[in-house]
């Protein structure tokens, strides 16, 4: 054990690393969203695609635990395993995908990933036909794909699911649950891959600390009167992190 902690101690560029999960943490403290589109820029620059995800993930799956046992109350079941379902299923081939892609080619489309979230969002575009059941197979599919690919299984699920005719309640807590599962599946999935990594889990505990700092700051920092303010300022810093990782600066 202690030579693992000093292996993930010694990860090349920890400190931008660990500044990138409390900035994420941050930001979803104070906005409800943004850790994956903060950190895997940032440590995409220093970590392979696997490590980089598999580091994502042991920092974010402990999160949502305090909240799971009341988001599961109000979970619209169908809803869920459709989106499971269709997660299974796509996820192996993202990460098999995934395999052959290097590492500067993950990093530059993270980032420009990251920065097309950024415009939708900071645009307002949302989906605003009908989401039918079928829909939600096929939004799960994309979510799992994408986030074999690029650890980003959000964006599927912001764009098109949220405009699914339920309570706003419901509707995030079935995203709260689904994405946890994600982390389940996307964790299995490594491990069926052959990718698991202990220095990177232990380096993703090890960033739960400022992740969960940042989340705790944020919170305080939130005031609902000035929700636009954190807003725009969770989008700068998204950009900032986006833009770090493109080749425009080497």
């Amino acid at each position: 054990m202690p030579d693992l902690l000093a292996e993930a101690w010694a990860t090349p560029g920890l400190g931008w690393i660990a500044f990138a999960a409390f900035i994420g943490g941050l930001v979803r403290g104070f906005a409800g969203f943004g850790t994956a589109l903060i950190f895997l820029p940032v440590a995409a620059q220093f970590l392979s695609p696997f490590q980089a995800i598999l580091a994502l993930t042991f920092m974010d799956i402990l999160g949502p635990l305090p909240n799971l046992r009341k988001a599961w109350g109000q979970v619209e079941q169908g809803d869920l395993w459709r989106l499971v379902l269709g997660t299974a299923v796509m996820l192996p081939v993202g990460l098999a995908v995934l395999q052959w892609v290097a590492p500067e080619v993950f990093r530059y489309s993270v980032s420009l990933l990251a920065l097309g979230m950024l415009v939708i969002l900071a645009g307002g575009v949302r989906y605003t036909g009908v989401v039918s059941r079928v829909m939600v197979l096929g939004i799960g599919g994309a979510s799992g794909f994408l986030g074999g690919i690029a650890g980003l299984p959000g964006p599927p699920v912001i764009l098109f699911y949220m405009a699914r005719p339920l309570p706003a309640s419901v509707i995030r807590a079935t995203t709260l649950v689904f994405l946890f599962i994600f982390d389940g599946f996307i964790i299995a999935g490594m491990g069926a891959f052959g990718r698991w990594e202990s220095v990177a889990m232990a380096l993703g505990l090890g960033l739960a600390i400022p992740g969960m700092a940042g989340n705790w700051l944020g919170g305080r920092l939130f005031k609902p009167e000035q929700e636009r303010l954190y807003r725009g300022v969770a989008y700068v810093l998204i950009a900032i992190s986006a833009l770090s990782g493109l080749p425009f600066w080497r």
